[in-house]
């Protein structure tokens, strides 16, 4: 194992075991408040927990007993880089300082480190930026330089703070590129709220709430077959959560039965979600005839319309649906509207919880 964590920070209710294969990369979602910054601010040792330990490779970051007291790494001594947000290059340096800025510090020669630091510079694909002040950079240049900065100290564990969120939205795609690229084979945690991250770069997903993990398991698994509400929300699915009835229909917690499409057979009485994509369900304002073995309905009050694109997302407190705005014009729908959702049983894809 790479990296292995375990550790309570009491006054932030965070309580937290998590362990890490070298070589994987690990997305970390969750609510704001959830315990993200946390959980980096720990490994990087910015923060000193109540209990707890935490090994990375052969090296013992921190062995925190009950009493607050035991072995505790300094931040530069972890073989940690973070790389936050906004990119917060030293502004007096150009972009090859910055990036040899790393290996000068570990006592690598200045032929040396600016060897090591142009090559992340071609790896990150800024080669010819390397004369360039911070100033003089976009936000997407800054990006790349302080990436090859965060790698070109031979990073252990390297730890990513939200690393598009402050870049515009023509940008990011191809820092993400660059990102997939330069991961490989890099033991990472990157905290992001994007699902597109989680996809593109993660081989598996954490998912924290409270301060707790509630969720972990490979990337597509996890966010195509959520079991909160959040990673529901973050994968564009309704998520209904109920007790197996049979081998075809459930029922949910709301009390309604519901048809579905299992995805393993499950005993009756078993906990299970099921997830459905907005783009399935179909609105009216009038009461349905009733459910049947291939189709469900469910009722609901508007809660909010949300433009996208080409669709508006109608939302009740428990379900959304995608609706061509035509529709939405034609039944006058608005928040306080009663609607009813229907979507057929195939659509309803069953699974444990």
């Amino acid at each position: 194992m790479s990296f292995e964590f375990a550790a309570t920070v009491r006054a932030r209710a965070f309580d937290v075991e998590l362990t890490i294969a070298d070589g994987e990369t690990v997305a970390v979602l969750g609510p704001n408040g959830a315990g993200k910054s946390t959980l980096l601010t720990l490994i990087a040792g910015l923060v000193r927990p109540d209990t707890g330990t935490a090994r990375l490779n052969d090296e013992v970051l921190f062995d925190i007993g009950d009493r607050g007291r035991g072995r505790w790494l300094p931040p530069h001594a972890r073989g940690v880089s973070m790389l936050a947000q906004d990119a917060l290059l030293f502004p007096h340096l150009t972009a090859l300082d910055n990036v040899a800025f790393g290996p000068r510090s570990k006592g690598r020669s200045r032929a040396e480190a600016n060897s090591r630091a142009s090559g992340w510079l071609d790896r990150v694909d800024a080669g010819g930026l390397a004369q360039s002040r911070p100033a003089q950079l976009s936000g997407g240049q800054a990006q790349r330089i302080a990436v090859a900065r965060a790698l070109a100290s031979d990073p252990a564990l390297l730890l990513l703070d939200e690393p598009m969120a402050a870049l515009d939205v023509s940008v990011a795609p191809a820092i993400r590129r660059m990102l997939r690229d330069v991961l490989a084979d890099q033991t990472t945690i990157i905290v992001t709220h994007d699902v597109l991250d989680a996809f593109m770069l993660a081989d598996r997903v954490v998912v924290l709430e409270g301060g707790r993990i509630v969720d972990v398991g490979p990337t597509r698994e996890v966010l195509e077959r959520p079991t909160t509400q959040f990673a529901a929300g973050l994968a564009a699915l309704n998520l209904v959560t109920g007790t197996a009835l049979d081998a075809a229909s459930v029922r949910a917690d709301g009390g309604q039965r519901l048809a579905a499409s299992f995805v393993e057979t499950l005993a009756a009485g078993t906990r299970v979600g099921i997830s459905v994509r907005p783009t399935q369900v179909a609105v009216t304002t009038e009461d349905p005839a009733e459910p049947s073995a291939s189709r469900n309905v469910l009722p609901g009050i508007v809660t909010d319309l949300e433009p996208r694109g080409d669709i508006i997302r109608v939302r009740s407190a428990e379900f959304s649906a995608d609706v061509p705005p035509g529709r939405v014009a034609e039944l006058d729908l608005a928040p306080g509207t009663r609607v009813w959702f229907a979507f057929a049983a195939s659509d309803a894809i069953a699974y444990r919880l």
